[in-house]
């Protein structure tokens, strides 16, 4: 097969994303609303899907007010047919160059009580759907020699966590869902990466905070001595969305504030 020409930005331009259009799941709140502002700010065009109707319209309100661009795509990510639909809307909207898979879920009980219908729902939201929308908009990236694929991983991609087997499974899962699409789609100037955040404010760890034996213990294992904000992975996704990270594929990119290094 022919090498892949490649476009070489110049240093001035490495992270800008003008010209480009990002779909990111999850981008309702949390982590995705970070990602996708952080998108919109270095001038992507970003579809924001969310569960309901309405859902993203803090995010759009968001970028719109910084003069940005975005749009709101609806899905349930637990329904392969509304994933697929969802993969159809935002190629309706043009070439996709940039994919984030953020949206997730999480349920948590003891393992032997665990729910087989929460495990398959989590499963679903979590792998089933980045994989599909991976495979629809990558079979289009493929095409067209170029894309970014970014998933949102976890520290639980490398360790088993405490009640909650199913996020885990699928968190380990995703770490080498990335780099099996990186081994297969690095030949056609597609970049497959993943973001493993550390212990971040969100929705998902709500739990965990309330905890306070939980909360303390976890604090003492960060080295920065806090738990991360979702604008601290700002900086990571702009980087593996644009040509600042052209050769690098199949990485997982921790951001935990030194979380792994203790």
């Amino acid at each position: 097969m022919p090498a892949v020409a490649v476009e070489r930005n110049t240093m001035n331009d490495l992270f800008s994303l003008s010209g480009k259009t990002a779909l990111v799941t999850g981008a309702s709140r949390g982590l995705g609303k970070a990602i996708a502002e952080a998108l919109a700010s270095k001038g992507a065009r970003v579809l924001c899907a969310c569960t309901q109707p309405g859902g993203a319209s803090s995010t759009i309100t968001q970028i719109q007010a910084a003069e940005g661009i975005a749009y709101e795509l609806v899905a349930d990510l637990a329904d392969e047919q509304a994933v697929r639909h969802l993969a159809g809307q935002a190629l309706e909207q043009g070439p996709v160059d940039i994919l984030v898979n953020c949206g997730g879920t999480i349920f948590r009980a003891p393992a032997h009580e665990f729910p087989m219908e929460q495990w398959h729902k989590v499963i679903a939201v979590n792998l089933d759907a980045a994989f599909l929308l991976s495979q629809i908009l990558g079979a289009a990236m493929i095409k067209r020699q170029g894309g970014k694929i970014i998933n949102i991983a976890s520290m639980l991609s490398y360790s088993g966590g405490i009640t909650v087997p199913a996020y885990t499974a699928s968190k380990h899962a995703i770490a080498g869902l990335t780099k099996a699409l990186a081994n297969e789609w690095a030949q056609h100037n597609i970049q497959v990466n993943a973001i493993a955040p550390g212990y971040f404010r969100t929705d998902n760890t709500a739990a965990l905070q309330a905890d306070e034996q939980r909360n303390n213990a976890i604090l003492a294992r960060i080295p920065a001595n806090r738990w991360g904000e979702p604008e601290d992975l700002a900086g990571a996704a702009l980087f593996l969305a644009s040509s600042a990270s052209d050769y690098v594929n199949g990485h997982v990119l921790a951001v935990d504030g030194g979380w792994l290094a203790r």
